[in-house]
Order: structure tokens, then C-alpha cells, then sequence
């Protein structure tokens, strides 16, 4: 305690607490413009913290990292165009929330459950870490395959009534996933001889496209009388959920929050894969499983908890150990190389006014976040006064903006409109475009794992079952595989 309680002292410094700032406002506002993310945004920023003392310029790459966390909800919400890669489950329900002119409770709860789940997270950093530490330490390749096998048996969850229509979208974004170069022997797979292809097909694109390009055709083909938005709620306390959607909204940020925080510890999990898992799980134990997508508050609530929870957990593997457990945190342990710091086991006693200083900015960091969204979101929600007719090209514009800045390839901006048009028709037909990005983001972990495991065990399949960490994984996968299936043969039976 008087380590942390140092770190304070640290941190309330007048140049730690101004770039404690800087970072939190910096991630918001990053958050918020769709495609430019914090990768490219700490990328940009490294150099300029060169000359800077190495607590202070962590403390302001964090609070860009987490920061952008908060600021990603409004245009998923406002506009359904997922400003940052993890804020694409945020459009399923909370834009539907917009909708019904209940944004200004859907951006309340998402500030009030991203400060808990943050602040939670940083109190777990505090205590957990060396314990966390150790058991991330015990997954190899055979634990990762299995637990990913878990992650995408819950496309059973996540199918909204069809089954096969979910399997579809699952078996879609698994292919999208393999596009590239082979992770193990390098060669192409799915290219068709496109250059561009052979980095495989970047999140950012296909999450605008699908998302907030489809989108922009919907609107576009919507009547004149259907573009009318109903005036957005005057006042703060119009913005304060209702009891009920408050209490409905307390589950999902716990189960989120715990959630979100374990799968950041793994390297690769993170807040995109948390989110996903946690509006799975939400959707799974609703007594109303229908009203996913179409503006749940626990669709809400839940996810957002997991990826600003996702975003802290990845720290510990980070700080306590030195490995990066995505590629932000990756470039955060570039930052610290630079200024001759080492972080791992020994950070505590070689650097901990670094450790402590860093770990204290996130308590501040998320309450000056709190402060900077909760005051804002009037501001935020008058976006849905400007008439469709003119917000429709300004969102593609944004859109195609943020494809560009993300990766300045002219290509990546043609994949995000090919696949707006893809998102189009899949809409109009009824199919789950979140089951897509979950397929997507967790197919590549899974093939990898899978084959490095094989390459270990020269070909014997039994390496899968040779832990009780391997073994319990396997038994979840089956477990939430059976469950998320009983109910729909349940259905057809009755019917």
C-alpha cells in the first residue's frame, strides 16, 4: 500500500498529472474518429516521448490505450460505425438504443460501466498481479487452441433463432480469417496474386465496412419520412437510464468486468475478444434473448465493461512480465526498451516508481475519463439533430477517412466498401454480422495454436489433452456447444 500511495505522489506531480490528461483526452477523441485507433496513434506519438522522463511518457501512451475504450461507444451508439475495432458490439444493441431515443441512458450507462470495469481492473493490477502472472505463465499452445475452440462455440449463443444462418456467418469470417500468409511456412493462401492480400484482410476495413458502410446504404435507401430523427433529450437528467435499465445494466458490468479482465491477460485475447465473449454470455443467461439486437441494455452494458476491463488485464502480463499481450501493449513495451527499462518480474525492484506511477495514473485516468464523457455527452448526442439526408455523406466520409488514416493504403479503403455492400445484403437478409468479427478475430488464434501444438507433439493429437488446463477448456468448449444447441432442438421439437 505505501508503494501505491507512492505511485500517487508520482503521479499528482504537476507534469505526470497534465500528461495523465493529455493521454485520457487524447484516447477519448481517438476513439471517437472511426479507423484511426491507438496503434497508429501511439505509433505517431512515440518518437515525440523520446526526450521524455519514461514514467510520464507511459502514463500518457496508457491513457491513450484505455482511453480511446470510452470514446469508441459514441459513434457505435450515435452513428453504428464502430469507432475503434473493440466497439463493434457496442452497434448491436446500442445504437438500436438510439434508435428508440434512449441515447443519452445507452452513452450514461457505457461511461458509468467502462469508469467500473476500468477501475476494478486497476484495483485487480494492483493486488492479482503476481498470482495472474503465474497462470498465464502455465498456457501453451495446446491450452490457447482449446480455449479459443470455447470462444467460437459460442456462435450457438450468439445465433439469433438460425442456427444454420449462424454457422454461415461463423464459417464466413473463419475464411476471411485465413486470407494471407500462411502463419507457419509463409505462403499465400487466397491472395488471387492482389499484393494487398497477402497482410490478409485488416479489422478496420472490414469492421467500417460491414458496420458503418452498410449502414450508410440503409440510410441512403430509407424515405424521405423515415429519415426524421426524433429530437435528442434536454437536459442532463434526461440523459439518466431509468431504474430498470439501471438495474438490468448492474449484472452485465460484474460479469463483464471479470470477464474481460481474465481474457486480457492472455496474450491476444484483449478487449475486441472480450467484449464478444461477454455479449455471448449476456445474451445467454437473458430471460428475453430476443431483444438482442434491438437495444438490450445488458447487450450494452456487458460488453463494454469486458473490453475496458480486456484493455487493463492486458497490462499485467505486460508490467509483471514483458510480454505484450497485443500488438498496442507491444509498442508500449517498445517505449519502455527505449528508455532503458525493462518491465517484468524485476520492475518492482529495479523501477517501481514506474510500476507504481503507471498503475496510480490508471486510477486518475479513469476518473478524469468519467469527467470528460459524462459532462460531454449533450454535446455528443445533438449529432442526431443534423437531418440524414446530410449526416449520410458526412458519416461515409468519415468513414473512408478513418479506413485511409488507419494504414494510408488506397486498398484497404476499396476492401472497406466492398465489404460495406457484402454487410448490405447480409443485413437485409437477416444474417449476424457480430458472429463474423468474433469468427474473424478468434479462427486465426485458433489455427495458429492449433498447428504450433501439432508441431510439438510431432502430429499426436493428444497434446490437446495432456493438462487439466487443456482438458478443462476442452470440456467448456463441449459444455457451452451442448447448451447453446439444446435450446433451439427444444424449439424445433415443440414446434
Amino acid at each position: 500500500m505505501d508503494a501505491l500511495l507512492n505511485g500517487f505522489s508520482i503521479v499528482l506531480s504537476g507534469e505526470n498529472l497534465m500528461y495523465c490528461f493529455i493521454g485520457a483526452f487524447l484516447g477519448t477523441v481517438v476513439g471517437i474518429l472511426p479507423g484511426l485507433g491507438p496503434l497508429t496513434t501511439i505509433a505517431i506519438l512515440l518518437p515525440i516521448t523520446f526526450k521524455m522522463d519514461v514514467t510520464s511518457a507511459i502514463i500518457m501512451l496508457s491513457g491513450i490505450y484505455y482511453g480511446v475504450a470510452y470514446g469508441g461507444t459514441v459513434t457505435s451508439v450515435l452513428m453504428r460505425i464502430p469507432g475503434e475495432a473493440s466497439s463493434v458490439v457496442t452497434c448491436l444493441d446500442g445504437y438500436e438504443m438510439a434508435r428508440k431515443g434512449r441515447a443519452g441512458p445507452a452513452l450514461f450507462i457505457a461511461a458509468v460501466g467502462s469508469f467500473v470495469a476500468g477501475t476494478l481492473g486497476v484495483i485487480a493490477i494492483t493486488f492479482l498481479s503476481p498470482p495472474l502472472a503465474k497462470m498465464v505463465l502455465a498456457f501453451g499452445p495446446s491450452e490457447y487452441a482449446m480455449m479459443m475452440l470455447a470462444g467460437l462455440s459460442m456462435v450457438t449463443y450468439m445465433s439469433g433463432g438460425s442456427l444454420p444462418r449462424a454457422l454461415l456467418m461463423a464459417a464466413f469470417g473463419l475464411l476471411l480469417g485465413t486470407i494471407g500468409l500462411d502463419p507457419m511456412n509463409m505462403t499465400p493462401r487466397l491472395t488471387f496474386d492482389i499484393l494487398t492480400l497477402s497482410d490478409g484482410v485488416n479489422l478496420v476495413p472490414l469492421a467500417i465496412g460491414l458496420f458503418g458502410l452498410s449502414e450508410v446504404l440503409f440510410m441512403a435507401r430509407r424515405d424521405e419520412s423515415e429519415l426524421k430523427i426524433l429530437a435528442p433529450p434536454k437536459g442532463m437528467a434526461a440523459f439518466l437510464p431509468t431504474a430498470e435499465e439501471a438495474r438490468r445494466s448492474v449484472g452485465p458490468v460484474g460479469r463483464g468486468t471479470v470477464l474481460g479482465f481474465l481474457v486480457g491477460l492472455l496474450p491476444g485475447g484483449g478487449a475486441v475478444i472480450a467484449s464478444f465473449l461477454s455479449y455471448a454470455v449476456e445474451r445467454k443467461l437473458s430471460r428475453n434473448p430476443e431483444e438482442f439486437g434491438k437495444g438490450a441494455v445488458e447487450g450494452l452494458a456487458g460488453p463494454e465493461a469486458a473490453n475496458n476491463a480486456g484493455t487493463t488485464g492486458a497490462f499485467v502480463p505486460l508490467l509483471c512480465m514483458g510480454i505484450p499481450a497485443n500488438a498496442i501493449t507491444a509498442l508500449l513495451l517498445g517505449a519502455f526498451m527505449i528508455h532503458g527499462v525493462a518491465p517484468g518480474p524485476q520492475i518492482l525492484e529495479r523501477a517501481p516508481e514506474v510500476f507504481w506511477g503507471v498503475v496510480a495514473s490508471m486510477y486518475i485516468g479513469n476518473i478524469m475519463l468519467l469527467v470528460l464523457n459524462l459532462p460531454l455527452i449533450g454535446m455528443f448526442v445533438k449529432i442526431l439533430d443534423i437531418p440524414r439526408v446530410y449526416l449520410t455523406p458526412m458519416i461515409l466520409l468519415v468513414c473512408l477517412i478513418g479506413v485511409y488514416s488507419n494504414s494510408g493504403n488506397p486498398a484497404d479503403v476499396v476492401v472497406a466498401v466492398v465489404f460495406g455492400f457484402v454487410g448490405y445484403y447480409l443485413r437485409r437478409h437477416g444474417f449476424d454480422l457480430g458472429i463474423v468479427i468474433l469468427a474473424y478475430v478468434l479462427g486465426p488464434i485458433f489455427e495458429r495454436s492449433v498447428r504450433q501444438a501439432l508441431s510439438i507433439s510431432d502430429g499426436d493429437p493428444m497434446i490437446f489433452l495432456h493438462s487439466k488446463l487443456s482438458i478443462g477448456f476442452a470440456l467448456a468448449a463441449a459444455v457451452i456447444l451442448i447448451a447453446g444447441l439444446w435450446p433451439k432442438r427444444a424449439a424445433v421439437a415443440k414446434a
